[in-house]
């Protein structure tokens, strides 16, 4: 479904998704399907959006932006894609990836070139500055590791040894690269 009040240009739109009124999509950006985009966004050309992706309301997202499956973006959220930005300027972007089931709260900002892990949480009103390891949840300004959560967004308790037990008993464990499920 697309409101008749969008101005979507794009012909790269999955199957089952809404994108709603004064949201603009310009025709090069990619989204999946089954997402919901909602009112007033703007997705540029070189974003790349997944499947299942929900999108709140006045969130812009610019060149350079993934969002991979599954994705949750909280309203008013500001994505940036230039490091050392100057009028009529054109560089190459760095790119941003927001990996698979990563939740995003409202009014967050992030630092372009930055790694967002898969099922990695952040909370309301963070400044992600760099990467966010896989299923850590973040906050703050800038954002820093305050926990560990599951695929369901679930606190991971602590069991000794930087080992990490899930609600449903699954094990996780810190590792060099970062928490992984055993």
């Amino acid at each position: 479904m697309i409101h008749p009040l969008a101005d979507v240009k794009s012909k790269y739109i999955g199957a089952d998704t809404s994108i709603w009124q004064f949201t603009i999509i310009l025709s090069e950006a990619v989204i999946g399907d089954n997402c919901n985009i909602n009112s007033h966004c703007f997705v540029e050309n070189k974003v790349r959006i997944g499947n299942n992706v929900t999108v709140k309301c006045g969130v812009h997202i610019w060149d350079g932006v993934t969002l991979e499956d599954n994705v949750f973006i909280g309203p008013s959220v500001v994505f940036t894609n230039d490091l050392r930005p100057r009028s009529k300027v054109r560089v190459e972007y760095p790119q941003t990836i927001v990996c698979e089931g990563a939740s995003i709260g409202a009014n967050s900002t992030i630092l372009a070139g930055v790694r967002i892990g898969k099922y990695a949480m952040a909370g309301i009103g963070s400044l992600i500055t760099r990467d966010v390891p896989d299923y850590a949840l973040v906050y703050g300004n800038p954002a820093k590791i305050k926990g560990w959560i599951d695929k369901d967004g679930e606190k991971l308790n602590p069991a000794g040894n930087d080992t990490f037990i899930g609600k449903d008993g699954s094990i996780y464990k810190l590792t060099t690269e970062g928490l992984i499920k055993l």
